[in-house]
């Protein structure tokens, strides 16, 4: 249960070669490679909810909040000075023996598999946006959802299945990593068309906005910021492969200051141009035009590709504890299932990701990072920084309560 020699790295940068030497710049792509995701097209939708001011004061509160956290991990490191941590699970297994590497892994397993089920809520309800047309539909769907009793969204979900056993059947995380980087390719394309849609909207329309939408939405904004940044998992990796690692504090605040900002203006300008009507998957909201199908087209492709990078860590943890680290398929293809059938129950891209945000990723974002920084420096911090990390530690589980029923309310709703 050590820190034995694996045979594929759950969390290793898609950019990276290897070996620490990724420049500042580098180090910066890999961050944002590693943040950016599907989860900005639910921020309008958020803000809609919680006001557009409150949804940014949100936002740059979380991002700071993560930011912190993230270098928490840093300096744990650094200070236990063991040079095979290089992953979430072993600063875990490091701090708090076999236990904390358990909890690290469950929580992995639940986010990264969280963030799958989000993927092909997104890929069915865009799909059934896009073509469920009666007038356009053929015989033998309509004959299918007749038999089946099924959505339009439930079916083509079920259509990415076989697909997806044959994509998440490849064992190495090498050959995947390219579609990685073409998928964040087509989320800035897509953001960059959706953003000069809603200026022109704005401009044209003008509907009422609210600034604050409530106390009673905090914990679902928060969750959903969090789904929109947890990144926290890839911080020891992303530290390893810098060149000159006394600037990574430096390089990954400017990150996430950067992100935060391209965030922020694009919840923003969405509630702004479709105000009330605004959907929770903000590209729904462009209509049926041919630049708006062949955007939201090419979200589904990415989102799809994409899917078996985000199961990899998955794989990893899971045939590491039941299969002695060695591939194995049928395992592989029980936790697409398993993924599928989630992804089938719930309702709505939005609330699912305030849901995944406020339990799972609000652990690992915040009480984790607190909590290992706390056991091991506890002997050398003032009340201060005693008072900091509890602080975090007792917001996370406040936060990940609250928000978790808040999010729950919503999709039983």
């Amino acid at each position: 249960m050590g820190f034995e020699k694996e045979r594929e790295r759950e969390d290793t940068p898609l950019l990276g070669n290897g070996r620490p030497l990724s420049s500042q710049f580098k180090t910066f792509a890999n961050v944002f490679i590693a943040i950016v995701g599907a989860g900005v097209l639910g921020l309008p939708y958020a803000f809609k909810r919680t006001g557009w001011l409150m949804g940014l004061l949100i936002l740059f509160t979380v991002a700071a909040l993560i930011n912190h956290c993230m270098m928490l991990l840093v300096y744990i490191r650094r200070k236990l000075g063991v040079s095979s941590i290089g992953s979430f699970g072993d600063l875990g297994f490091a701090v708090s023996g076999p236990l904390g590497r358990f909890v690290v892994d469950i929580l992995i397993i639940l986010s990264q598999a969280g963030f799958c089920v989000g993927y092909l809520i997104f890929i069915g309800t865009t799909l059934a946006n896009l073509f469920h047309n009666p007038t356009m539909t053929s015989s033998l769907t309509l004959s299918l959802r007749h038999l089946m009793g099924v959505s339009p969204k439930s079916l083509y979900i079920w259509g990415c299945f076989p697909f997806q056993l044959g994509l998440n059947s490849i064992k190495t995380l090498t050959h995947l990593a390219p579609l990685s980087i073409f998928a964040d390719v087509v989320d800035l394309g897509a953001m960059a068309v959706v953003i000069v849609e809603d200026v022109k909207i704005t401009v044209e329309k003008s509907p009422q906005v609210v600034a604050f939408g409530g106390i009673s939405v905090f914990f679902y904004g928060m969750g959903v910021a969090l789904y929109a940044y947890e990144v926290v998992g890839m911080v020891l990796p992303l530290e390893t492969e810098m060149k000159e690692k006394e600037k990574f504090g430096k390089v990954l605040a400017l990150s996430m200051l950067f992100i935060t900002v391209m965030y922020g203006s694009f919840g923003v300008l969405g509630y702004m141009a479709f105000g009330d009507e605004t959907m929770d998957i903000i590209t729904a909201n462009l209509g049926a035009g041919v630049v708006s199908s062949i955007v939201q087209l090419g979200l589904c492709i990415n989102l799809f590709f994409t899917f078996p990078i985000m199961m990899n860590p998955v794989f990893e943890i899971m045939e590491r504890r039941f299969w002695s680290g060695m591939y194995c398929a049928w395992l592989r293809w029980v936790l697409v299932l398993a993924v599928t059938l989630v992804a089938l129950l719930v309702p709505n891209f939005a609330d699912f990701m305030s849901l995944v945000g406020s339990s799972v990723c609000c652990a690992l974002g915040f009480v984790l990072p607190a909590y290992f920084h706390l056991m091991v420096f506890k002997n050398e911090m003032g009340w201060k920084q005693w008072a900091l990390d509890v602080g975090i530690v007792l917001l996370g589980i406040i936060l990940a309560v609250s928000g978790t029923w808040s999010s729950l309310s919503e999709i039983l709703s």
